[in-house]
């Protein structure tokens, strides 16, 4: 693998490379790309490995190999403490608990003592912790030049760092919000760059697609009115129109989320359906025009009314843009590749849509294909792209991954894990089990998996393909391991952070854990604490999704088969994602249990499992537990 990644970096080629557990696909990148020389861009899923390639694994690589190189770490602007916001929350001294009172008082004494200003180095206040949205600066919000504190901003010499390294760790999300948005500093490192490697690639189309398409939330229009209050508290006292005018905003983007019954997400035609939304979405539009109109006149009295009103026209313009049935206005391209931001003109190559949360409303176009715009992307300067993850291929097929990204010139290679599947561990589907559109399908997962969980003393993952149906199993668990007097912790997911979660499971050595998607992928338990993963159904996404309806409908139009093409291979790489958290290093046993008849009912179901590691097979449960009463047998 590295070899081919050589190749590839000294012909500015592209290459797609699935390298499955075990095979240390990180030092299979990391070598070449310390050893070529020129500028790295390393793009990461998620901040957690964006920290563990910045804190361990580069560090390691670099002083084995003794490369004289620099490495830099970026994330996004809303990482780092922002003097001005700091400041101005100290001073405004309304806080919604007094717990953000204290966390307040912990993030001033860490911004005068930190070299960084991420908030990951303070560990005292959790990063979920609402506080961090009043210290931290957005997009929208960022005083940039004009800023008071401008010479001691921590984003700024984060970028200033990542401008001199060799070697800059980003995250997918740093990465493409930059591409569209010009805001996050990568644009600016782009140009003298020579490599990009994409790690946990297989999350890209999903984050491209968020990036390339456009969004507006109740809770932007929410955060202008709060900002709008304390600038002109600040800064305009004498004008009293403006706080009613921010009352009046607020009230409307909260009668927007309200006229909203239920969470979950619609297309756009959905709405009409939607008693209230129509007039709520109007009367949204009108306040913040109205807000608008009184900033204009207010704006040269600071710099932070100044930017309030330029982000009020924003969001309006983006706001009536979504109402219209409109695309937002185009931008005009200013040279190749990833100097220009990316450019739609047909209005039928988006979907409109909209998601409702717990506190507030997105209104959201999503590009209907990323595939295009992507690959024009690359195509400009020339420069090496390596695009790795554990799950790309099916049955070592790439053409999915290839299609949906538009890198249909691109190098393929798939390199297998190392690890001894066939004696290591044991892929069960169980018998008579009711098709997963059975009222009933939970209490069946749960039922079966019961046995499975007492062999293995606990130590078990269950994973969901639905929040409701994680939530419903640890219902029937909880009085399960009451009544047959199990003592195994039981964990659900929601309980604490992703982190704190995996902490207690390790901890305990026999729990049992409840998750649903964020438990899928990103998550490495190896040893005895984790025997048995579960996986309730094939995790197919809701053919109810805006997105995905209008994908396949987009599909089928154009005569081709929208479930074998896209619905398919998109549940095969989750699956393998799921499937993936067995097996972690060459001394790890368990058994994966799939409950879903579809994988033996199915003509397709072949195509699933042969896409999966080469576990011995069984639909005996005489066997997994034969294969549990081995291992405790071995262990003692």
């Amino acid at each position: 693998m590295a070899q081919a990644i050589v190749a590839t970096i000294e012909t500015n080629g592209q290459l797609i490379a699935e390298a499955g557990t075990g095979t240390g696909k990180t030092l299979a990148y990391l070598v070449p790309a310390l050893l070529a020389g020129g500028k790295v861009i390393i793009s990461t899923g998620t901040k957690n490995l964006q920290d563990q390639l910045f804190q361990k694994d580069l560090p390691t690589v670099r002083d084995a190999l003794k490369a004289p190189v620099s490495v830099a770490l970026l994330k996004g602007r809303a990482n780092y403490v922002c003097h001005y916001h700091l400041e101005r929350a100290l001073s405004d001294g309304r806080f919604a608990t007094r717990e953000d009172v204290r966390h307040l008082g912990k993030i001033a004494k860490y911004a005068k003592v930190t070299q960084s200003g991420d908030k990951s180095g303070l560990a005292d206040v959790p990063e979920s912790a609402p506080v961090w949205m009043q210290v931290t600066s957005t997009r929208d919000n960022c005083l940039g030049q004009e800023c008071p504190q401008h010479k001691e901003c921590f984003v700024l010499k984060a970028r200033k760092e990542a401008m001199g390294a060799d070697v800059v760790v980003v995250n997918h999300h740093l990465f493409f919000a930059d591409v569209m948005l010009r805001d996050e500093g990568v644009a600016e490192l782009l140009p003298a760059c020579n490599t990009v490697i994409f790690d946990e690639a297989h999350q890209l189309p999903e984050t491209a697609s968020l990036f390339f398409g456009d969004s507006i939330s109740t809770s932007q229009l929410l955060d202008l009115a709060r900002d709008v209050r304390l600038e002109a508290a600040a800064s305009a006292k004498d004008f009293a129109a403006l706080p009613t005018a921010t009352d009046a905003l607020d009230k409307a983007a909260r009668d927007l989320r309200l006229a909203f019954k239920q969470e979950g997400r619609m297309s756009a035609a959905a709405t009409a359906s939607i008693k209230g939304f129509p007039l709520a979405l109007k009367a949204a539009i009108e306040k913040l025009s109205h807000l608008n109109g009184l900033l204009e006149k207010q704006a040269e009295r600071s710099e932070g009314l100044d930017n309030c009103w330029q982000r009020g026209v924003a969001l309006l313009a983006k706001t009536r843009g979504w109402q219209d049935d409109l695309l937002p206005p185009t931008r005009s391209p200013e040279g190749e590749g990833f100097d220009s931001p990316p450019t739609r003109e047909k209005e039928n190559d988006d979907v409109r849509w909209l998601e409702v949360f717990h506190h507030s409303v997105q209104l959201n176009t999503t590009p209907l294909s990323i595939a295009e715009i992507f690959a024009k992307q690359i195509g400009g300067h020339p420069r090496a792209w390596i695009f790795t993850s554990a799950t790309l291929a099916i049955k070592r097929d790439f053409s999915h991954y290839q299609s949906e990204m538009g890198l249909l010139e691109a190098r393929t290679a798939c390199w297998d894990s190392p690890f001894d599947y066939p004696k290591q561990a044991l892929l069960y589907v169980p018998q008579e089990m009711p098709e997963p559109n059975n009222p009933g399908y939970t209490e069946a997962v749960v039922r079966a998996a019961l046995p499975l969980i007492e062999a293995s003393k606990g130590r078990a993952f269950l994973l969901f393909t639905s929040l409701r149906a994680m939530q419903h199993a640890h219902e029937i668990l909880i009085a399960e391991f009451d009544r047959r007097n199990l003592a195994y912790p039981l964990l659900l997911q929601g309980d604490g952070s992703r982190n704190e979660m995996l902490t207690r499971f390790r901890k305990h050595g026999n729990a049992v854990l409840l998750g649903s998607q964020s438990f899928w992928e990103g998550v490495d338990v190896r040893g005895e604490a984790l025997q048995l993963v579960i996986i309730d159904k094939l995790p197919f996404s809701p053919p109810d999704d805006p997105v995905l309806a209008a994908r396949i409908a987009r599909i089928n139009r154009q005569g081709r088969n929208a479930f074998l093409e896209y619905q398919l291979p998109r549940a095969i790489i989750n699956l393998k994602q799921g499937a993936g958290r067995l097996i972690r290093d060459e001394r790890d046993k368990g058994v994966l249990m799939i409950c879903d008849p579809r994988l033996i009912d199915k003509a397709y179901g072949k195509r699933i499992w042969q896409s999966l590691p080469p576990f011995l097979r069984t639909r005996e449960q005489g066997e997994v537990l034969r294969f549990f009463a081995e291992q405790v047998s071995r262990s003692q």
